[in-house]
């Protein structure tokens, strides 16, 4: 099966699944559970994208590294900075590799959404260094909120709150997306 042909349910599930388990392991167990349950819904997640797709895309497969070293060291350790540290180790990958995509004149937002997107290479260039500035932005809010809030506001923030903002910059980067289709892909749309 293609992905084309994947099960609508399929990407929601590997994007949010594993995060919907965190968040409900943490409100009834605690951290350590809630570790493990990530861990597990995460592998399961990429099980499930494999299985339907023939293929693991390569944003989930280096988040579930991150979570498996990161929640294997809380768990191990019994230390929650681990796991708490994992947001900022994503989102500063994720702007290092943008951020090396731009110096190398290769926006690497198109080889993610390129398939669903169809922008000129100014927008590409544009929305790469955008999405590099906001990745780093939200490693270092991480790492504010880590170290200022207590556990549950983290909680809070790393779920519904990171997902949000993420929403949100996203639809503030709509007018410029459209500003950069091509002629025939907005008058196709309209």
């Amino acid at each position: 099966m293609t992905a084309s042909r994947a099960p609508k349910w399929l990407k929601p599930a590997v994007d949010f699944g594993p995060l919907a388990v965190f968040m409900g392991l943490y409100w009834l167990k605690g951290l350590l559970p809630a570790t493990a349950g990530l861990m597990a819904a995460t592998a399961v997640a990429l099980i499930l994208s494999f299985v339907f797709t023939r293929k693991v895309a390569l944003m989930p497969l280096v988040t579930a590294l991150v979570v498996g070293v990161f929640g294997g060291l809380t768990l191990w350790l019994n230390d929650e900075t681990f796991i708490m540290m994992k947001p900022t180790i994503v989102y500063g990958l994720f702007a290092m590799v943008l951020g090396g995509g731009l110096v190398l004149n290769r926006p690497t937002v198109k080889a993610v959404l390129g398939e669903a997107l169809r922008l000129d290479d100014a927008g590409w260039r544009t929305l790469s260094l955008r999405f590099c500035l906001f990745f780093a932005a939200m490693a270092a809010l991480n790492e504010v909120v880590r170290h200022v809030a207590t556990m549950d506001v983290w909680v809070l923030w790393k779920v519904p709150g990171s997902m949000v903002l993420t929403f949100v910059f996203m639809l503030f980067q709509m007018p410029m997306v459209r500003r950069h289709m091509p002629d025939e892909t907005v008058s196709a749309g309209e």
